[in-house]
């Protein structure tokens, strides 16, 4: 019990507590070594079969989930939503 009281006063002593670092953290290291081990997949898979057109397929899936993660890293997708909704609206 001490140990959540001691957690919760060091909470209220710092500040808000927030996500930050974490996220840099994963910008950081976790996606770089995602995108490095999907090209390294599709060299291995489909360039050493001669398979070009399929890597080229998969890197187009890659290049799309590239996108969203941009987006939503970067917090434009709520510019991009208004932009797409304001097509419809007028």
């Amino acid at each position: 019990m001490s140990t959540m009281m001691t957690l919760a006063s060091l909470a209220q002593q710092e500040g808000e507590i927030t996500t930050g670092g974490l996220q840099t953290w994963l910008q950081n290291n976790v996606i770089p070594l995602l995108l490095l081990t999907v090209a390294v997949l599709l060299l291995w898979l489909g360039g050493g079969r001669g398979d070009n057109a399929g890597v080229m397929r998969r890197l187009g899936g890659v290049v799309i989930a590239l996108a969203v993660i941009g987006l939503a890293v970067s917090g434009a997708g709520v510019d991009v939503g208004t932009w797409i909704s304001s097509l419809f609206t007028g």
